[in-house]
């Protein structure tokens, strides 16, 4: 996570939406956006950014004048996919929320470079997990409650139905306003590894209401053209974050990750460096967070947890897992046993 997160944007939709939020408390327009530099005129440019400590502003001025520690809550459940832009149009005509979950996780970098979403499946479950890489300050807690939220309502939106048995887990303490937090309708777990939403992967297969296939295209290579223009580095960061791990278990070599992105192992390790990670470190980073989530699961035993993590035997995962947390694996099932839900 960056220091200031003064190089992270967000689209200035956000700033309008959050207008629209904060009505319900009749906090005016002017009211919230005094001192922030923010003018009428910047808020209805489609194009406009929103610098991070202006939205932190924004949101520390928004909780102040509504009086509601929850408000990441009612951000969240106003949520609409057109907030996003053409990404929103393009996840409008999806045909799946498995489809959706791709365009996510292709363009996501044109909503904001600041919050990045990865997708897993394991067997019956799928998760989206959300990394920050800006500092919220104060209002974290506001930021990632109302994207975890978002992600689910969008789904509720363009399919018409609930993701099963969907579960939000957070890596923030359990925050003093927990109670109000039944109205988002489903569970919520705080203290966790990781930000992520969880639900039913049959879920996966939910039909969109209005796919629509010549529509999706356009609204494609306009993404395209707008991920363009941004540079491609951050985006083939998630993209190869998202390819390591492989369905069946294990992970895939760089030489296979190249291949998928139809370039050579050459270009995207030198791509990677020009980011500032490498290969190794994302594919170590894949294995600690997977590893986490499939320790949870009480049925798999260790045996197992390691052939899905492509180690050869039990010792070398243990091996890796002290290096990760400086504990054993049977020792962050123990704990997770006694973690109140």
């Amino acid at each position: 996570m960056s220091a200031t997160g003064t190089e992270h944007v967000f689209r200035i939709a956000h700033a309008t939406h959050l207008l629209e939020v904060v009505q319900r408390w009749n906090v005016r327009a002017e009211d919230l956006l005094a001192g922030t530099g923010l003018t009428p005129a910047a808020l209805a440019d489609p194009y406009g950014k929103l610098d991070v400590p202006t939205l932190v502003a924004l949101l520390e001025r928004a909780r102040r004048l509504t009086q509601e520690p929850a408000l990441g809550l009612y951000i969240g459940l106003q949520t609409r996919p057109t907030l996003y832009g053409n990404v929103g149009f393009a996840l409008c005509s999806a045909s799946t929320v498995r489809e959706a979950i791709e365009i996510t996780m292709r363009y996501g970098a044109i909503v904001t470079s600041a919050l990045t979403t990865r997708f897993r499946v394991d067997k019956t479950r799928a998760s989206l997990i959300l990394d920050e890489h800006a500092d919220f300050g104060s209002v974290r807690d506001i930021v990632i409650l109302t994207s975890i939220i978002a992600l689910r309502q969008v789904s509720r939106n363009l399919t018409g139905r609930e993701l099963t048995t969907s579960v939000a887990d957070f890596a923030l303490p359990e925050p003093s306003y927990v109670d109000k937090l039944a109205a988002a309708g489903m569970p919520m777990r705080f203290n966790q590894p990781v930000h992520r939403l969880s639900f039913d992967a049959r879920s996966l297969d939910l039909p969109y209401m209005m796919p629509d296939k010549a529509a999706l295209l356009l609204a494609r290579e306009q993404c395209q053209r707008e991920l363009d223009a941004l540079g491609l580095t951050g985006s083939l960061v998630e993209r190869v974050r998202a390819l390591i791990s492989r369905p069946e278990g294990g992970c895939r070599t760089l030489e296979e990750v190249a291949a998928v992105l139809h370039q050579s192992p050459r270009t995207v390790k030198r791509q990677l460096s020009a980011a500032g990670v490498s290969f190794s470190v994302l594919r170590e980073q894949e294995r600690r967070e997977r590893a986490l989530l499939l320790l949870r699961t009480p049925r798999l035993s260790l045996f197992e947890v390691a052939t899905r993590l492509g180690y050869s035997n039990v010792t070398n995962f243990e091996r890796a897992f002290r290096r990760w947390t400086s504990g054993t694996p049977a020792q962050f099932r123990r704990a997770e046993e006694h973690r109140p839900n």
